[in-house]
Protein backbone atom coordinates (compact mmCIF):
# COMPACT_ATOMS: atom_id res chain seq x y z
CA UNK A 1 0.00 0.00 0.00
CA UNK A 2 1.35 3.73 -1.16
CA UNK A 3 2.27 5.75 1.94
CA UNK A 4 0.33 8.69 0.85
CA UNK A 5 -2.41 8.47 -1.75
CA UNK A 6 -4.16 11.73 -3.50
CA UNK A 7 -7.45 11.06 -5.32
CA UNK A 8 -8.99 13.31 -7.16
CA UNK A 9 -7.97 15.83 -5.62
CA UNK A 10 -9.24 19.73 -5.88
CA UNK A 11 -8.93 22.80 -3.72
CA UNK A 12 -9.71 26.06 -3.63
CA UNK A 13 -8.55 28.98 -1.22
CA UNK A 14 -11.22 30.73 0.66
CA UNK A 15 -12.60 33.47 -1.48
CA UNK A 16 -10.73 32.02 -4.47
CA UNK A 17 -12.93 31.07 -7.42
CA UNK A 18 -10.45 29.33 -9.04
CA UNK A 19 -9.14 26.06 -7.72
CA UNK A 20 -5.10 26.17 -7.04
CA UNK A 21 -5.01 22.59 -7.40
CA UNK A 22 -7.47 20.29 -9.93
CA UNK A 23 -8.17 16.73 -9.78
CA UNK A 24 -4.63 15.65 -9.07
CA UNK A 25 -4.37 12.19 -8.29
CA UNK A 26 -0.56 10.83 -6.67
CA UNK A 27 0.63 8.15 -4.67
CA UNK A 28 4.27 7.93 -3.02
CA UNK A 29 5.86 4.62 -2.31
CA UNK A 30 7.99 4.07 1.16
CA UNK A 31 11.49 5.21 0.25
CA UNK A 32 10.72 7.05 -2.94
CA UNK A 33 13.05 10.16 -3.91
CA UNK A 34 10.05 12.52 -5.65
CA UNK A 35 11.44 15.33 -7.49
CA UNK A 36 8.39 17.96 -7.60
CA UNK A 37 8.97 21.38 -10.23
CA UNK A 38 6.72 23.47 -12.62
CA UNK A 39 6.55 27.55 -13.03
CA UNK A 40 5.48 29.53 -10.41
CA UNK A 41 1.95 29.46 -9.08
CA UNK A 42 0.89 25.51 -10.61
CA UNK A 43 -0.21 24.73 -7.05
CA UNK A 44 3.07 22.45 -6.00
CA UNK A 45 3.26 24.77 -2.27
CA UNK A 46 -0.46 23.86 -2.00
CA UNK A 47 -0.21 20.72 -2.91
CA UNK A 48 2.42 20.14 -0.43
CA UNK A 49 0.38 21.39 2.13
CA UNK A 50 -2.43 18.80 1.83
CA UNK A 51 0.01 16.20 2.60
CA UNK A 52 0.40 16.55 5.92
CA UNK A 53 -3.57 17.72 6.59
CA UNK A 54 -2.96 21.64 7.12
CA UNK A 55 -4.67 22.26 4.17
CA UNK A 56 -7.92 22.04 4.50
CA UNK A 57 -7.26 21.57 8.69
CA UNK A 58 -6.12 24.71 8.98
CA UNK A 59 -6.67 26.82 5.65
CA UNK A 60 -10.31 26.10 5.35
CA UNK A 61 -11.67 26.86 1.44
CA UNK A 62 -13.20 24.26 -0.36
CA UNK A 63 -11.38 20.64 -0.32
CA UNK A 64 -12.17 17.62 -2.67
CA UNK A 65 -11.25 14.15 -2.95
CA UNK A 66 -9.11 12.49 -0.60
CA UNK A 67 -5.45 12.64 0.57
CA UNK A 68 -4.38 9.39 2.02
CA UNK A 69 -1.74 8.70 4.79
CA UNK A 70 -1.11 5.07 5.66
CA UNK A 71 -4.65 4.28 4.63
CA UNK A 72 -6.34 7.38 6.61
CA UNK A 73 -8.03 10.20 5.08
CA UNK A 74 -6.56 13.54 6.13
CA UNK A 75 -9.54 15.13 7.10
CA UNK A 76 -10.16 12.43 9.57
CA UNK A 77 -7.06 12.94 11.59
CA UNK A 78 -5.82 16.00 13.65
CA UNK A 79 -2.36 17.63 11.77
CA UNK A 80 -0.69 17.58 15.04
CA UNK A 81 -0.79 13.20 14.58
CA UNK A 82 -0.19 13.66 10.95
CA UNK A 83 2.76 15.84 11.68
CA UNK A 84 4.33 12.83 13.09
CA UNK A 85 4.05 10.91 9.77
CA UNK A 86 4.79 13.42 7.17
CA UNK A 87 7.08 15.98 7.96
CA UNK A 88 6.76 19.57 6.05
CA UNK A 89 9.91 21.83 5.46
CA UNK A 90 9.01 25.50 4.47
CA UNK A 91 10.91 27.61 1.86
CA UNK A 92 12.09 30.11 4.72
CA UNK A 93 13.27 28.26 7.95
CA UNK A 94 13.89 31.53 9.48
CA UNK A 95 9.29 31.85 10.24
CA UNK A 96 10.01 28.26 11.69
CA UNK A 97 13.05 28.16 14.20
CA UNK A 98 11.85 30.21 17.11
CA UNK A 99 13.85 28.55 20.64
CA UNK A 100 16.61 30.05 21.90
CA UNK A 101 19.49 27.40 21.34
CA UNK A 102 19.20 24.86 17.62
CA UNK A 103 19.32 21.73 20.73
CA UNK A 104 15.54 23.06 21.88
CA UNK A 105 14.62 23.44 18.65
CA UNK A 106 15.10 19.90 17.63
CA UNK A 107 13.34 19.09 21.25
CA UNK A 108 10.21 21.02 20.98
CA UNK A 109 8.01 18.90 19.05
CA UNK A 110 8.94 15.79 21.25
CA UNK A 111 8.49 17.99 24.49
CA UNK A 112 5.21 18.60 23.08
CA UNK A 113 4.35 14.83 22.41
CA UNK A 114 5.44 14.82 26.22
CA UNK A 115 8.22 12.64 25.74
CA UNK A 116 9.89 11.06 28.84
CA UNK A 117 13.49 12.88 28.77
CA UNK A 118 15.56 9.45 28.80
CA UNK A 119 13.53 8.94 25.41
CA UNK A 120 13.98 12.91 24.40
CA UNK A 121 17.67 13.41 24.22
CA UNK A 122 18.64 9.91 22.17
CA UNK A 123 16.45 11.39 19.64
CA UNK A 124 17.44 14.91 19.52
CA UNK A 125 21.23 13.36 19.41
CA UNK A 126 20.52 11.35 16.74
CA UNK A 127 18.84 13.71 14.27
CA UNK A 128 21.46 16.57 15.01
CA UNK A 129 24.15 13.82 14.09
CA UNK A 130 22.18 12.71 10.85
CA UNK A 131 22.43 16.59 9.30
CA UNK A 132 25.82 17.07 10.64
CA UNK A 133 25.24 20.13 13.47
CA UNK A 134 25.86 18.12 16.52
CA UNK A 135 28.55 21.06 16.86
CA UNK A 136 25.76 23.50 16.29
CA UNK A 137 23.68 22.50 19.43
CA UNK A 138 23.94 24.97 21.51
CA UNK A 139 23.97 28.25 19.64
CA UNK A 140 21.06 30.25 19.28
CA UNK A 141 18.98 29.60 15.37
CA UNK A 142 19.59 33.55 14.70
CA UNK A 143 23.32 33.01 14.49
CA UNK A 144 23.50 30.71 12.03
CA UNK A 145 23.72 31.24 8.33
CA UNK A 146 20.36 29.97 6.02
CA UNK A 147 21.71 26.67 5.26
CA UNK A 148 22.64 26.09 8.67
CA UNK A 149 19.02 27.25 9.67
CA UNK A 150 17.14 24.55 6.83
CA UNK A 151 19.51 21.54 7.99
CA UNK A 152 18.08 22.51 11.66
CA UNK A 153 14.30 22.55 10.61
CA UNK A 154 15.23 19.59 8.83
CA UNK A 155 16.36 18.08 11.92
CA UNK A 156 13.44 19.28 14.08
CA UNK A 157 11.42 17.07 11.86
CA UNK A 158 13.80 13.56 11.79
CA UNK A 159 13.30 13.83 15.51
CA UNK A 160 9.78 13.47 15.29
CA UNK A 161 11.09 10.23 13.07
CA UNK A 162 8.39 10.68 9.77
CA UNK A 163 7.82 8.32 7.45
CA UNK A 164 7.47 11.40 4.65
CA UNK A 165 9.46 14.48 4.53
CA UNK A 166 7.86 17.50 2.39
CA UNK A 167 10.37 20.15 1.52
CA UNK A 168 8.76 23.11 -0.11
CA UNK A 169 11.75 24.93 -2.14
CA UNK A 170 14.03 24.74 0.78
CA UNK A 171 17.12 25.90 -1.25
CA UNK A 172 15.11 28.86 -2.41
CA UNK A 173 17.34 31.59 -0.49
CA UNK A 174 20.48 29.39 -0.39
CA UNK A 175 24.03 29.86 -1.79
CA UNK A 176 24.56 27.10 -4.55
CA UNK A 177 27.47 25.33 -1.58
CA UNK A 178 24.77 25.36 0.76
CA UNK A 179 21.81 24.33 -1.27
CA UNK A 180 24.20 21.12 -2.15
CA UNK A 181 24.56 20.17 0.79
CA UNK A 182 21.16 20.45 2.06
CA UNK A 183 20.32 18.22 -1.01
CA UNK A 184 23.47 15.77 -0.39
CA UNK A 185 21.83 15.48 3.34
CA UNK A 186 18.83 14.71 1.99
CA UNK A 187 20.08 12.13 -0.13
CA UNK A 188 21.81 10.61 2.48
CA UNK A 189 18.59 9.75 5.04
CA UNK A 190 16.57 8.79 1.61
CA UNK A 191 18.78 5.97 1.48
CA UNK A 192 20.63 5.31 4.67
CA UNK A 193 16.97 5.39 6.93
CA UNK A 194 14.44 4.81 4.15
CA UNK A 195 12.21 8.07 4.72
CA UNK A 196 10.59 9.39 1.53
CA UNK A 197 11.91 12.18 0.35
CA UNK A 198 9.13 14.20 -1.71
CA UNK A 199 11.37 17.75 -3.11
CA UNK A 200 9.48 20.83 -4.17
CA UNK A 201 13.06 22.45 -6.34
CA UNK A 202 13.82 24.87 -9.38
CA UNK A 203 17.69 23.42 -9.23
CA UNK A 204 16.68 20.11 -11.21
CA UNK A 205 20.36 19.51 -12.15
CA UNK A 206 21.38 19.37 -8.22
CA UNK A 207 17.98 17.46 -7.44
CA UNK A 208 17.45 15.46 -10.48
CA UNK A 209 20.57 12.75 -10.46
CA UNK A 210 18.93 12.14 -6.90
CA UNK A 211 15.56 11.67 -7.91
CA UNK A 212 13.39 7.85 -8.58
CA UNK A 213 10.56 10.15 -10.00
CA UNK A 214 9.93 13.55 -11.31
CA UNK A 215 6.48 15.14 -11.14
CA UNK A 216 5.88 18.01 -13.15
CA UNK A 217 2.85 20.98 -11.85
CA UNK A 218 1.27 23.14 -14.31
CA UNK A 219 -1.58 24.62 -14.40
CA UNK A 220 -2.79 23.04 -10.79
CA UNK A 221 -2.49 19.60 -12.34
CA UNK A 222 -0.22 16.84 -12.70
CA UNK A 223 0.96 17.03 -16.25
CA UNK A 224 4.03 14.44 -16.05
CA UNK A 225 5.19 11.92 -13.61
CA UNK A 226 8.07 9.06 -14.84
CA UNK A 227 11.66 9.22 -14.02
CA UNK A 228 13.99 11.85 -14.05
CA UNK A 229 15.86 10.99 -17.98
CA UNK A 230 12.42 10.58 -19.21
CA UNK A 231 10.39 14.04 -18.28
CA UNK A 232 13.76 16.64 -18.44
CA UNK A 233 14.48 15.05 -21.79
CA UNK A 234 10.66 15.68 -23.07
CA UNK A 235 10.07 18.21 -25.56
CA UNK A 236 6.95 19.27 -23.17
CA UNK A 237 9.72 20.38 -20.74
CA UNK A 238 10.54 23.57 -22.80
CA UNK A 239 6.46 24.78 -23.42
CA UNK A 240 6.35 24.78 -19.79
CA UNK A 241 8.51 27.43 -19.41
CA UNK A 242 10.64 25.45 -16.79
CA UNK A 243 14.35 26.15 -16.47
CA UNK A 244 15.98 22.83 -18.12
CA UNK A 245 19.13 22.06 -17.18
CA UNK A 246 22.52 23.00 -18.83
CA UNK A 247 23.70 19.65 -19.09
CA UNK A 248 20.52 18.32 -20.32
CA UNK A 249 20.52 21.06 -23.14
CA UNK A 250 24.04 20.21 -24.02
CA UNK A 251 23.23 16.20 -23.64
CA UNK A 252 20.40 17.01 -26.47
CA UNK A 253 22.18 18.44 -28.99
CA UNK A 254 24.62 15.66 -28.75
CA UNK A 255 22.04 12.65 -28.57
CA UNK A 256 20.51 14.35 -32.29
CA UNK A 257 24.20 14.65 -33.38
CA UNK A 258 25.08 10.72 -32.48
CA UNK A 259 27.58 11.36 -30.31
CA UNK A 260 25.64 10.67 -27.15
CA UNK A 261 24.06 7.12 -25.74
CA UNK A 262 22.16 7.73 -22.69
CA UNK A 263 20.73 10.85 -20.96
CA UNK A 264 23.04 11.83 -18.29
CA UNK A 265 21.34 14.28 -15.67
CA UNK A 266 24.39 15.30 -13.80
CA UNK A 267 27.81 17.17 -15.51
CA UNK A 268 29.93 14.32 -14.10
CA UNK A 269 27.62 11.83 -15.77
CA UNK A 270 27.73 14.00 -19.11
CA UNK A 271 31.84 14.02 -18.83
CA UNK A 272 31.59 9.72 -18.53
CA UNK A 273 28.83 9.75 -21.27
CA UNK A 274 31.35 11.50 -23.57
CA UNK A 275 34.13 9.88 -22.69
CA UNK A 276 32.67 6.82 -23.23
CA UNK A 277 31.62 7.61 -26.56
CA UNK A 278 34.64 9.34 -27.50
CA UNK A 279 37.13 7.49 -26.31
Amino acid sequence: MPIIEAHGLTYSYPDSPVPSIADVNFTAEQGEFILITGPSGCGKTTFCRCLNGLIPNSYGGTFQGKVIVEGSPTTKRPVYELAQKVGLVFQNPENELFCTSVEREVAFGLENLAMPRDELRPRVDEALSLVGISHLRDKSPDELSGGEQQKVAVAALLAMKPRVLVLDEPTANLDPMSAASVIDILTRINRESGVTVILVEHRLEMAAPHANRCVIFSGGKIVQDAPPSEVLYSDEMESLGIGIPKVVQVAKRLLREGRLARRPLSSKELSDAVRGCCP
